[in-house]
């Protein structure tokens, strides 16, 4: 992580991340609560909070209705702390990294891990990464991992 980074994330209180309180609690909401409907009629209520680093990551964390980090996303040349993002779902990401580095005999690139309590999926190239986490009992009665963005 570079050191423009580092500053924007050691500024920041250290808060619970996903499943807890927002990491970037002064974030800017975006416009009102998004109401999605799938396609079973059932409608998903969440907030999304919007917060830029020092070196241009976007990260969205998914609210729900009481306020808990539900889901994370990130797009930008550089990946937040996902020691911070994660929060106490941070351990169960590095043994799932390390089992699927592991499984293609190491190296770096795309990593999926999709289980009952967390799924993250990380990809893109140097520049230019992706991201999103998200614990699936959680999301909102009606929404889908692919609303996570």
């Amino acid at each position: 992580m570079g050191a423009a980074a580092c500053a924007v994330v050691s500024a920041a209180p250290a808060w619970a991340g996903l499943g807890g309180a927002p990491t970037y609690p002064s974030a800017p909401r975006m416009p009102g609560i998004r109401t999605m409907t799938a396609a079973n009629g059932v409608a998903a209520s969440y907030t999304v909070t919007t917060a830029t680093l020092a070196n241009g990551t976007v990260i969205h964390e998914y609210l729900d209705s009481a306020g808990t980090v539900f889901a994370v996303s990130w797009r930008g040349p550089r990946v937040g702390s996902l020691e911070t993002l994660l929060g106490n779902y941070f351990p169960a990401w590095q043994k799932g990294l390390a089992e699927a580095r592991a499984a293609r005999g190491g190296g770096h690139g795309p990593v999926s891990m999709h289980g009952p309590d967390l799924a993250v999926e990380s990809g893109g190239h140097m520049g230019a990464l992706t991201g999103r986490a998200w614990l699936p009992k959680a999301l909102p009665q009606g929404m889908s991992a692919d609303q996570i963005q």
